[in-house]
């Protein structure tokens, strides 16, 4: 039995080895078999093509800011230079099954002009709200009410992959803003043909790698009759005509564009036979950044432990604000107190710890004066905080916006002088939008 029991062990065991090693032999010719089938599907899909597609992420925030610089025209002769700063803040709201974004955007433009007719440097503010969809190749699913984002479904990218030195052509439009011009209560959409090509990978002196596009297309449309019967015999845009030349540069591991740079030309042809020629350039830097209003109690406590009198830490829709109240200037000037440049410096080590977002200075006046020098004492002294943190490094020029409320806005009563000195105020708001 004991003999039996062996052979029948070593019986077992042989046929186990040979069992095995058979599977080994047929394991290694399938993997032999797998190896030939990908080098030859390699063969036919060359190493460098690429899917693109955006990659939309549920409560991703960013920053998209544009620098326009344009040299404006009238009749052939120079009239003068601007430069339009436009600030885009989105929030990717939520994210389809489909892997489309709902985005939620707030947009805000500055125009600086100089020139001939102007003769003065001038600065003003507009802001939109829009809400769209987006999907993975850029098309736009947009309501008629929205007049921004003007550019739309550009850029689209093929549903296939693409390898270096394809181009392809997808249809795209602009939508215009022509209420104060036509009395037109929706955008007017003007459709156009772009023409893109993919040129390959680039990397940058950081060593960055980015893939990039050229992307180019015509404009050219006929404005409609204005609505406004006073209009007809005004002057209107009546033709316009231009191209755009751009180049994109794209991030593949975040899905999106990292930056881009256009040259552009827009005649403009006016009911009265006038020309206007707009020449120029944009550069455009997209940026995530973190929401500051979640931060409002670390913040409320840093100001606590400076000992900072007069100072309130509030948040809204537009982020995290922090109130200078009864800010000292020189009288009847927008030149700061030195006890107010110390309370600065050291509201700056703060600001400083968000880097990616960009700075609102707000200024208010108490009720005194007339509305037009409340307007202008309140502006200008915005625009002195605002100078004075960037004299401390906090942000640069393109990314501290300011305005002056005057009196628009109190906080306290102005009947008496407690409420008046906190009227008496400059904000400094950390932009999540």
């Amino acid at each position: 039995m004991k003999t039996a029991g062996k052979l029948f062990i070593s019986f077992f065991l042989t046929l186990a080895f040979l069992y095995t090693a058979s599977n080994s032999v047929f394991a290694q010719e399938r993997l032999n078999r797998q190896v030939t089938q990908d080098k030859q599907a390699g063969q036919n899909k060359p190493d460098d093509e690429k899917l693109f597609e955006f990659k939309y992420k549920k409560d991703d925030r960013y920053r998209i800011l544009s620098k326009v610089r344009e040299e404006v025209s009238v009749n052939n002769v120079v009239d003068h230079n601007s430069e339009i700063v436009s600030r885009v803040s989105i929030h990717i709201k939520d994210v389809t099954g489909a892997g489309n974004g709902i985005h939620e955007a707030n947009f805000m433009t500055t125009d600086n002009s100089t020139g001939s007719r102007t003769g003065a440097r001038l600065t003003w503010n507009e802001e939109y709200d829009s809400v769209y969809e987006r999907d993975k190749q850029g098309k736009f699913t947009i309501d008629h009410q929205y007049f921004m984002p003007v550019i739309r479904d550009m850029p689209i990218f093929p549903k296939n992959p693409i390898k270096k030195g394809d181009s392809w052509t997808e249809s795209g439009y602009e939508a215009h803003d022509l209420r104060k011009t036509f009395n037109i209560k929706q955008p007017v959409t003007v459709p156009f043909t772009a023409v893109y090509s993919y040129k390959g990978e680039e990397t940058d002196s950081n060593g960055k790698k980015f893939d990039v596009f050229t992307v180019t297309y015509n404009l050219f449309f006929d404005s409609p009759t204005p609505e406004n019967p006073n209009l007809l015999y005004s002057v209107y845009p009546a033709t316009t005509a231009g191209y755009s030349q751009q180049t994109l540069y794209w991030d593949y591991e975040r899905g999106a564009i990292d930056h881009y740079i256009e040259n552009f030309r827009i005649t403009i042809v006016t009911s009265q036979g006038d020309v206007y020629k707009f020449r120029g350039t944009t550069e455009a830097e997209i940026t995530q950044f973190t929401r500051a209003a979640d931060d409002l109690e670390s913040v409320q406590a840093q100001i606590e432990k400076l000992e900072l009198a007069d100072v309130q830490v509030t948040k809204d829709e537009k982020g995290l604000t922090i109130s200078v109240e009864n800010i000292q200037f020189k009288p009847d000037s927008a030149i700061l107190e030195d006890s107010e440049k110390l309370k600065l410096n050291k509201i700056a080590e703060i600001l400083k710890k968000y880097p990616n977002n960009d700075l609102l200075i707000t200024g208010h006046t108490a009720l005194a004066g007339t509305k037009a020098s409340r307007a202008k004492l309140s502006n200008e002294r915005a625009q002195s905080v605002a100078d004075y943190l960037l004299k401390l490094g906090v942000k640069d020029t393109y990314h501290i916006f300011t305005q002056g409320l005057g009196a628009e806005r109190p906080i306290a009563p102005n009947s008496t002088e407690e409420g008046k000195k906190r009227n008496r105020r400059v904000e400094i708001t950390i932009l999540d939008k």
